[in-house]
């Protein structure tokens, strides 16, 4: 599933296409997604304006002028394909192009020029329409953690929501509840930045009363540190080679600076850890 840098990316190339620009058309090619569209989704975005794109944790919001809100997530498979409208009423030729684009689920033509199409193979993405004063109260978006991005986030935000929690640090930061956007990957490389045991008790970086210890600035600074390089790195065979420093590296010789260690594998949460058991401690 992708994290935080990846709809980040997805974001920002959506944000031209989108941004100020109008619905003009809204195809719906099956009823459904994870769950059903909601009651007149086309019609209620029809003729809409998209004020802005933001992003909370690894969902899409398009703020619209009719005070609605767009949450859009990708789920497992999803991805958005933005193309010249032009290209896209032409249709393809091609016959790859057309057996992958059999799972184009939603189409947003826009005033922009550009036309947006949301492609999902296993249909674990989610498209919502909530007004926005609902926002606050969405099963999903209303429970997330903190932006971990945000200037307010810092060593307090993360011992104040990890203080007394008797789990593990890196299930603890799998919670979107306690930081919105950390997923799997992300969670392993900013613990092994931080020189923090994924194995460790969450409560151990904070005191009971929920100020920050030592470890809850390291992990701060590291997690901002981590998202912020995975958003900026490109595509090539150069990021594929260098934008991990921990997940899957199994075996292979620990990247801090003097340490002999070599990088493990473990199980959390039913999912793979990748670790340092000699610089994280």
């Amino acid at each position: 599933m992708p994290e935080l840098p990846e709809v980040e990316r997805v974001r920002r190339s959506l944000e031209a296409a989108m941004a100020g620009a109008r619905f003009e058309r809204v195809v719906l090619n099956r009823g459904d997604l994870r769950q059903p569209f909601p009651a007149g989704f086309a019609r209620r975005l029809r003729r809409q304006t998209v004020r802005g794109l933001v992003r909370r944790g690894k969902y899409l919001l398009a703020e619209l002028s009719s005070d609605e809100t767009l949450i859009m997530h990708l789920g497992m498979s999803g991805w958005f394909r933005v193309e010249p409208t032009k290209t896209s009423q032409r249709g393809h030729r091609d016959r790859d192009a057309d057996l992958e684009n059999r799972h184009d689920h939603v189409i947003f033509t826009m005033s922009s020029g550009m036309t947006v199409i949301f492609n999902d193979p296993r249909r674990f993405g989610v498209m919502d329409l909530v007004p926005v004063a609902h926002l606050p109260r969405h099963a999903s978006v209303g429970r997330l953690g903190p932006e971990p991005l945000s200037r307010a986030f810092n060593a307090h935000t993360v011992a104040s929501r990890f203080a007394n929690r008797r789990v593990s640090l890196k299930v603890a930061l799998l919670d979107q509840r306690s930081v919105a956007g950390i997923g799997n990957i992300y969670a392993s490389e900013a613990l092994h930045v931080a020189g923090l045991s994924p194995f460790r008790l969450a409560s151990t970086i904070a005191t009971p009363a929920g100020a920050p210890r030592p470890g809850a600035a390291r992990l701060a600074a590291a997690i901002k540190s981590v998202l912020r390089r995975a958003i900026s790195l490109k595509e090539s065979d150069r990021y594929r080679e260098t934008r991990f420093r921990v997940y899957d590296r199994e075996g292979e010789r620990c990247p801090t600076p003097g340490c002999r260690g070599t990088i493990a594998r473990g199980f959390q949460a039913g999912r793979s850890t990748f670790f340092c058991p000699v610089c994280q401690r």
